[in-house]
């Protein structure tokens, strides 16, 4: 519960709790209440867990003699002197004061607000935060925040200042919320608060961890770093103890479902692996077995399946399939785009027998009616498609197993609508696939709902790719370089760099369609503009194709058809764009701007080639000199680990970054935590 009164609108005093909506706070007026929500605040408890980004430490009070040049300072003393100019051809004011302290004076100048003016007349004695600038006229505070001060006070070091004293909050903001105005509504708050703590008291005392009030206060109004830190540890501990809870318990009620019971069929299994075209290696076997015993059970599966590119998860997922085409049942496999569901499609019916009917059902599919009759009368024991298969208009006769691609979370709803349309009661098996290597702990805290599978081995026979990061200076020899590999019958993939949103978080977070749409075209066009300078200035005489967002399917498939085929020799694709299509005769694999990808990322495309017999080299081209950030890709020079990789790019980017915001669910402050592998440990055990 808070204790507050002062700031509720009709200015009675009563004890309000933390769902109070902002609004009732007498200095959210109807302009600014549409750009708090924007930033996800809409009660109480939502701008007090508004946390600071970082803080501007004006703990000490610098003398004004002791004022350097471009150095962020706080200043106390009196307003000597305050008038505001008018710059009429400019159309601006401005406002200058003479500010003066035992030491000496210096001028604060603002621009565009003469109301200051009014406010800090001659003789106030005021505190000043801002950054020092010097000109030809002297040493100046250019725009400071300022706080008036009590003449008594003058001196003193003041700790109950807001915005120009100690740590000063800097918070995430908005056009109109700036980080002076959300002080201004926390500080009086934080001032008056009384909150329940929901953690038990020995919980507390076991890791040493703030109350809640107390770490409410630290992380907003901290003495120092290190208060700020234990402040966002507790914060931490909670969402994160929170996410397994909620985890814990979706897992509770999926063992409380009932699922096809598939038996496990040594003889099929073991003849379905010896005529496989290659080995499989210890970690898909081990993988293969938990999925087959997880079929066995009378509940249904909840398996995630991560491993590296090229690590053969699909081979893995079709162990299952085939499992339950045998026992009399359906599975559904769905890709991410037509593409990649051509793809599967193509490379399944290679490796199983003619005894188990495969189809494909995409929105380009020329006999949907056909194939749809062939599903629902169960003429068809593996579905492989995108998402389209499992809308309403799809009926199945008996689905059991649904492998999915990582990107489309399914929780209990998603299931149960699925289940509606499979036939039966039960509800499907489900096994999710992601190729983006996560270290277990963390996979443990994202998917917590989920068991894991992982496959770190990649198969015998794949060589090593060789990967180069290509400076501006050495642009030229990589477009020879890829010249000869043309000439020598290969095929060349060109991954435009990745569009930057303004906000992507809370575009995300919003879903807004619009800033989507934006982003695809962007894409397509710095593609197109791609696409024109290899075709026209740089390799005129070969073929060039590309490949984005914007087209249609039927394009798509038609462009990556003629790319398998080898009518395509060098072909411009957006990142967006799915590229796995499993091209053995591409050999190199060039992206422009590496620096703007993750290094998980840039090791998933890396992994588009080097699935053939020819040497592949991946061509990291570096839009910049920079040694940092070069420094940066050469970690994939050295090392093609996946999981060793995501790893580098989780200190490196932040967690946030490395998942992507959309996919977590996550809270920010547990987010930015995901690196802290012991705070997961305590709330993982503490949830169980």
């Amino acid at each position: 519960m808070l204790k507050y009164g002062h700031f509720i609108k009709l200015g009675i005093k009563s004890m309000l709790d933390l769902f109070l909506p902002i609004e009732k706070l007498k200095n959210v007026g109807a302009r600014n209440l549409p750009r708090l929500n924007k930033l996800g605040i809409k009660t109480l408890k939502d701008l007090l867990r508004h946390f600071p980004v970082r803080y501007e430490d004006y703990s000490r009070v610098v003398p004004i003699t002791d004022v350097q040049a471009r150095e962020k300072v706080n200043i106390q003393g009196e307003v000597m002197k305050i008038v505001t100019k008018r710059l009429f051809p400019k159309r601006m004011s401005v406002t200058q004061a003479l500010i003066q302290d035992e030491s000496g004076a210096m001028n604060a100048v603002w621009f565009n607000q003469p109301y200051i003016a009014n406010s800090l007349r001659e003789g106030t004695f005021v505190s000043l935060a801002g950054k020092a600038n010097l000109d030809k006229h002297g040493l100046y505070l250019s725009s400071p925040t300022y706080e008036k001060i009590d003449e008594l006070d003058f001196g003193i070091k003041k700790t109950n200042l807001t915005h120009t004293g100690g740590l000063i909050p800097v918070y995430p903001e908005t056009e109109g919320i700036t980080s002076k105005y959300l002080r201004f509504l926390i500080k009086p708050i934080l001032n008056d608060l009384a909150v329940s703590d929901p953690l038990p008291e020995q919980l507390v005392q076991k890791y040493e961890l703030p109350s809640l009030q107390e770490a409410l206060l630290k992380i907003h109004y901290p003495l120092n770093l290190d208060e700020a830190n234990m402040a966002k540890e507790r914060l931490a501990f909670d969402d994160l103890l929170m996410f397994q809870l909620k985890a814990l318990l979706e897992r509770r009620k999926m063992n409380q479902l009932k699922s096809v019971s598939v038996r496990f069929d040594q003889e099929l299994i073991q003849n379905f692996v010896a005529n496989l075209p290659f080995g499989l290696t210890k970690d898909q076997k081990i993988a293969a077995w938990e999925i087959l015993k997880d079929l066995q059970k009378k509940y249904p599966m909840n398996r995630l399946l991560e491993g590296d590119v090229g690590s053969g998860k699909t081979v893995v997922a079709l162990t299952g399939a085939i499992q339950v085409a045998k026992a009399g049942y359906q599975s559904v496999f769905m890709a991410p785009t037509e593409v990649l569901a051509q793809q599967h499609y193509t490379t399944i019916s290679s490796l199983i027998s003619s005894r188990i009917r495969v189809v494909l059902l995409t929105s380009s599919t020329e006999e949907k009616t056909k194939v749809k009759k062939a599903i629902a009368d169960g003429e068809a024991d593996i579905i492989i498609g995108t998402h389209a298969i499992i809308q309403k208009d799809v009926r199945f006769k008996n689905l059991a197993f649904v492998i999915i691609d990582e990107q489309h979370r399914f929780g209990v709803s998603q299931r149960a609508a699925l289940a509606k349309n499979s036939g039966s009661d039960l509800v499907p098996h489900l096994l999710s696939m992601t190729a983006t290597p996560i270290p277990r702990t963390l996979a443990l805290t994202i998917y917590g709902d989920l068991d894991i599978s992982i496959i770190k081995e990649k198969p015998k026979d794949r060589q090593k790719i060789i990967t180069k990061v290509i400076s501006p200076t050495k642009r030229k020899s990589a477009y020879q370089f890829i010249r000869d590999e043309v000439s020598s019958g290969r095929q060349i993939f060109v991954i435009c760099p990745r569009i930057e949103m303004s906000d992507p978080k809370s575009e995300v977070r919003t879903g807004n369609r619009q800033s989507k749409m934006n982003l695809l075209w962007a894409e397509a066009k710095a593609v197109q503009e791609e696409y024109k300078k290899l075709s026209e200035d740089i390799f005129p005489d070969l073929k060039v194709g590309m490949l984005h967002g914007k087209m249609k399917p039927k394009e798509k498939n038609e462009i990556m058809a003629k790319f398998k085929d080898g009518n395509i020799s060098i072909l411009v694709s957006t990142s967006v764009v799915e590229v796995g299509v499993d091209i053995p005769n591409a050999t190199i694999m060039m992206i422009e701007n590496a620096e703007r990808f993750g290094l998980a990322q840039l090791h998933q495309f890396r992994g588009r080639v080097g699935r053939g017999e020819y040497q592949s080299h991946c061509l990291l081209l570096s839009s910049t000199a920079d040694t940092t950030i070069n420094k940066r890709l050469k970690a994939l020079t050295e090392c093609d680990d996946g999981f060793e990789l995501a790893e580098k790019d989780m200190l490196i980017r932040g967690p946030g970054e490395f998942f992507g915001v959309k996919q977590s669910g996550l809270p920010d402050l547990a987010m930015a935590s995901l690196a802290n592998v012991e705070l997961i440990k305590k709330a993982r055990l503490e949830a169980s």
